[in-house]
C-alpha cells in the first residue's frame, strides 16, 4: 500500500513538473516565441495573461512543425488554448507586441504538455497498474490546473493592486493641487479685499 502512494506521489510530481510557468518582457515592435518538441498525438496547451503595459493586449500564435498556424489571437489579454499535436516535431508559441509604439508588455504563461500516447494494451494485473496510473494522470491534470487558477488569481490581484494604487496617487496629487488653489485664490482674496478697504491718506 505505502509502495503505491509512494509511486503515485512520484508519478504526480513528474507530471506536474512538465508544467512551465514563465514571465516575459516583450518589448514594443518585438516578437518573443518559444518551443517544444513533443510527438504526435501528446496533447498540449498554453495559457496566458498580460501582467502589465500599455492597454493589456498582447498578440498570440501558435505555430506546428509544418509552419501550419494552430492558433492566432490579436490584442487578446488573456487565454486558454489546448490541442493535439498533429506530428511530431517542435511546435512554436509567438507572442508579439508589435501594434504597441513605446510600452514593453510583460506575459505570464504556462505552457502544458501531457504524455505521449502509448501503443498496445494491457491485462490483468497490469491492466489495474495502467488504471492506477490513468487516475492519477487525472488527478495530475485537477492539481494543475488548481495551480494555473492560483497563479492568474495571483496575476489578477497584482494588476489591480497597480492600478489601485495608480488611481489613489492620483487622486492624492489632484486633491494637493485643489487644496493649493484653494490656498492660494483665499490669500488673493484677502490681499484684494485689504487694498478695497484700505484708507488713502492724502498729505
Amino acid at each position: 500500500m505505502w509502495v503505491l502512494m509512494y509511486l503515485s506521489v512520484l508519478t504526480i510530481s513528474s507530471l506536474i513538473s512538465r508544467t512551465s510557468s514563465y514571465f516575459v518582457t516583450v518589448d514594443a515592435h518585438a516578437e518573443e516565441c518559444f518551443f517544444d518538441k513533443v510527438k504526435s498525438g501528446t496533447k498540449m496547451g498554453l495559457m496566458f495573461e498580460v501582467a502589465e503595459g500599455g492597454f493589456l493586449d498582447i498578440d498570440v500564435k501558435i505555430v506546428g512543425p509544418d509552419g501550419k498556424t494552430i492558433h492566432q489571437g490579436e490584442r487578446e489579454s488573456n487565454g486558454k488554448y489546448t490541442f493535439a499535436a498533429h506530428m511530431d516535431g517542435t511546435y512554436q508559441y509567438c507572442f508579439g507586441n508589435q501594434m504597441s509604439t513605446m510600452t514593453p508588455k510583460i506575459v505570464m504563461f504556462n505552457m502544458d504538455i501531457g504524455e505521449a500516447p502509448t501503443e498496445g494494451g494491457a491485462e490483468g494485473e497490469e491492466g489495474s497498474h495502467n488504471k492506477l496510473e490513468d487516475m492519477i494522470k487525472e488527478l495530475s491534470v485537477a492539481l494543475t490546473g488548481v495551480k494555473h487558477e492560483q497563479e492568474y488569481m495571483q496575476v489578477r490581484d497584482r494588476i489591480h493592486r497597480s492600478i489601485n494604487e495608480s488611481t489613489n496617487s492620483r487622486v492624492v496629487m489632484w486633491s494637493f493641487f485643489e487644496a493649493m488653489v484653494l490656498v492660494a485664490m483665499t490669500l488673493g482674496q484677502i490681499y484684494y479685499l485689504k487694498r478695497f478697504f484700505e484708507v488713502r491718506r492724502v498729505v
